[in-house]
């Protein structure tokens, strides 16, 4: 995932603010599988909305966003580095 730091500049890329309380929020790492859990996207905007306003509701489904394009990149370099291993161990 990208870093803490990574997230706040892309809110201020876009907003003009960090957010840095909604990032740290689901970042906490005591609770951050629990906070990234996309079941609980509306309950949480919602919590978000009413805190900071619908801008920063926003920057945290952003941040989820993120964070689910860094993780699947991830996984697919890796799929697709294992796959040409492979293919090249057996001569395909």
């Amino acid at each position: 995932m990208p870093e803490l730091n990574v997230h706040i500049q892309s809110s201020l890329n876009r907003t003009g603010k960090e957010y840095r309380e909604v990032h740290q929020w689901i970042d906490n790492p005591e609770t951050k599988y629990e906070r990234h859990d996309f079941s609980k996207v509306l309950e949480n905007a919602k919590m978000f909305t009413e805190q900071y306003g619908e801008e920063a509701a926003k920057e945290y489904v952003l941040h989820l966003v993120e964070d689910l394009r860094c993780r699947f990149t991830k996984v697919l370099g890796e799929h697709q580095n294992l796959t040409a291993d492979c293919l090249k161990y057996f001569g395909a």
